[in-house]
């Protein structure tokens, strides 16, 4: 069965992970900027990484008969620093006409700071003067719930953003229904450690159904597998749910969301 991996950083995976999605059915790649592990201390560091995931992953992926788009952003842990955050966001508008450019993110809250707030609102206001998609990561906290409240009141103050032009990540049984309840889209992350197990995932599915959600592995440099969301399937049909109710999970909703991008073609 042919699925989307909605947001995996594949700058920190290895050429067998792309050879591996892509036997497991994987079509298609996206790609949200993110933390590269430390803290960058210069806007030419994100200048090349912003190069890194426009121009050359896409090529790396292309080896394996995948598509591969990206987002762009300075994540949230980085953003404490708002002078090298508002040198970082200069940068983009010049990125934003690559090929395989969706949008902004992945943007948000990392410690719920002041200074995340502002850089959070910033980026939302880049986005709405490109009419760019919106990708938001919400903390890894007990106080996900009050990053999250936050996240959406930020969204919900500027009159330009539509919620179904953002996916709201990271979602968990304790926001999940914050995010839905006011249009937004939910991703539900796959990590053997945190975030989100496939059965905790399954579980929300069958509890709240299927509209305007998606799943993804956000495989990184920590603790994760690129290959979730296809062992999530697996757990599905497990649990005997219909080829309809799975490919429609892990395929046609994301598709659905990103072909709002102009860039977003299979």
């Amino acid at each position: 069965m042919n699925y989307i991996e909605p947001h995996g950083h594949m700058v920190s995976r290895t050429t067998d992970d792309y050879e591996r999605m892509a036997l497991a059915g994987c079509v298609a790649i996206c790609e949200p900027a993110f933390w590269a592990g430390f803290d960058r201390n210069s806007a030419q560091g994100f200048y090349d990484y912003f190069r890194q995931i426009t121009d050359y992953e896409p090529k790396r992926a292309a080896r394996f008969g995948l598509k591969h788009f990206s987002w762009l952003c300075i994540n949230p842990k980085e953003a404490e620093d708002v002078k090298l955050a508002d040198d970082v966001m200069a940068l983009i508008p010049e990125f934003l006409n690559k090929p395989n450019v969706l949008g902004i993110g992945e943007i948000g809250l990392n410690k719920n700071s002041r200074n995340e707030l502002l850089i959070l609102e910033k980026h939302i206001q880049l986005a709405a003067d490109h009419d760019q998609l919106i990708l938001v990561h919400t903390p890894h906290l007990e106080d996900k719930r009050k990053g999250t409240r936050l996240i959406l009141d930020a969204l919900k103050n500027h009159s330009k953003i539509k919620p179904e032009r953002v996916i709201i990540d990271h979602v968990e049984e304790h926001t999940i229904d914050l995010v839905l309840d006011q249009g937004f889209w939910a991703g539900m992350t796959l990590y053997p450690e945190s975030k989100c197990t496939p059965n905790r995932a399954i579980d929300m599915l069958e509890t709240l159904g299927t509209e305007r959600l998606w799943l993804n592995s956000a495989c990184d440099w920590g603790v994760s597998d690129p290959m979730a969301v296809p062992k999530c399937a697996l757990e599905m049909k497990r649990r005997e749910h219909s080829a309809e109710f799975i490919e429609k999970v892990i395929y046609h909703n994301p598709a659905k969301f990103l072909a709002q991008a102009k860039n977003f073609q299979l």
